[in-house]
């Protein structure tokens, strides 16, 4: 653990993060899907330099919910601005995530 991160990475994130796969650095994020009570989650493998808003429509799709009206939050409960790359995300917020599916996100 590097000295000023608060968060641990396992090594499987470590190794997605620095290695070259076909000269393309991944990393890897787990997605929960917060609205169901089982919390089944997805685990997604993107090149970092991925808009995270592709991440957001993929996971958001996979689980079936409409991808316009979720938002995702880190582990903290802290809300993910997606107009950054994947790589970003995971290096301020870590791996885990959730989405919340809703019908008015920040609606009145």
């Amino acid at each position: 653990q590097h000295p000023r991160c608060s968060r641990r990475h396992t090594p499987v994130q470590i190794n997605n993060k620095m290695s070259k796969a076909a000269g393309v650095q991944k990393v890897t994020f787990k997605i929960v899907l917060t609205s169901d009570p089982k919390l089944p989650f997805k685990v997604l493998n993107v090149p970092e330099s991925t808009n995270f808003t592709n991440v957001v429509r993929f996971a958001a799709e996979e689980f079936k919910v409409p991808h316009e009206t979720s938002a995702i939050i880190s582990n903290d409960g802290v809300g993910i601005n997606t107009s950054q790359s994947a790589g970003n995300v995971f290096l301020k917020h870590g791996s885990e995530l959730r989405l919340i599916p809703r019908d008015r996100v920040g609606g009145c």
